[in-house]
């Protein structure tokens, strides 16, 4: 039996993967913490480390247009809405973003600032090119470049403290005072009652070399995940001390009647479209993929 080494954090929908309940057919995960999670995305990404992964979806996508060699399965462990992921001092105003700075936590390729960008553009009218973005850290995909309005924190600097200062307007996904947009969590639910928007952040990639090696690896590996999900989302409802993501996904069922982690190209298709479209418009991606070659082709019917 193949052992692939593995790394996906423990939550809800992944709990009967790492306690051994539900394996992969002919297969065997060997999960390996990596107590940063992002740092293995990076280990990915850099140097193909592991079997299989959890990653960032715009991590993949990028890491994709460079010709990494690894392919996503069509597993979405991780979403959320991320209204309140950008946040400012109390001074500053979604209309006046524009010809200022906003700070960013790590990357300009970070799936969650991707997301607040897009929510900016779509809802707020934001011009992201008439912001300067900056970071705090660089890129998991080492060959990307990003746009000219995209610059690098002054060495020594901390966004949360530059914020409180009023030297930036807003900060992505750092700990401060006020969410930027008002009501921001009820915000995200009534952007997802009026038009479905249900922000996908993580799902699971595996490499080349293994899907070429093992054709029924993918299919085997995305039934295993499928099955650890469904028993979460069966006893959802009963957890008794509900973690926020808990939370999070009942209110999405309670909203949409639905599965709230639907897996599967299909019932997520407008979100990976909408994901694409943001990745384009900031320059993340030069070229829109077809979605059909970002995912393993025996996968691409199946749902869950």
């Amino acid at each position: 039996m193949r052992a692939l080494r593995t790394v996906t954090r423990t939550q809800g929908n992944n709990l009967a993967l790492k306690d051994g309940a539900v394996t992969p057919r002919g297969f065997a995960f060997d999960f390996e913490e990596v107590p940063v999670l992002v740092d293995a995305f990076r280990r990915m990404v850099r140097t193909l480390e592991f079997d299989v992964t959890e990653m960032a979806f715009t991590t993949y996508l990028c890491a994709k247009a460079h010709g990494k060699a690894i392919t996503a399965l069509p597993v979405f462990l991780v979403r959320g809405f991320h209204h309140g992921a950008i946040v400012h001092n109390g001074a500053s105003a979604v209309s006046g973003l524009e010809g200022r700075q906003v700070g960013v936590n790590r990357g300009y390729t970070v799936t969650t600032g991707v997301w607040v960008r897009g929510i900016l553009q779509d809802y707020y009218g934001v011009d992201l090119d008439k912001v300067t973005w900056v970071l705090s850290g660089d890129e998991h995909v080492a060959e990307y470049r990003p746009p000219a309005n995209v610059v690098r924190m002054v060495r020594g600097g901390d966004l949360a403290t530059m914020v409180a200062a009023g030297e930036l307007a807003a900060a992505i996904g750092v700990s401060g005072p006020v969410p930027l947009i008002p009501d921001a969590r009820e915000a995200g639910f009534a952007a997802l009652r009026q038009d479905g928007l249900y922000p996908i952040n993580h799902l699971v990639v595996v490499r080349d070399e293994l899907l070429a090696r093992h054709p029924g690896l993918a299919g085997a590996v995305f039934e295993a995940f499928a099955e650890a999900k469904r028993r979460y989302v069966a006893r959802l409802g009963s957890i008794e001390d509900p973690t926020p993501a808990d939370l999070m996904y009942r209110r999405v069922g309670e909203i949409t009647g639905a599965d709230p982690l639907p897996y599967g190209v299909a019932p997520n298709r407008a979100m990976i479209d909408l994901l694409i479209d943001h990745a384009v418009r900031q320059r993340i991606l030069d070229r829109r993929p077809a979605v059909e070659d970002l995912f393993a082709p025996d996968t691409l019917d199946l749902t869950a």
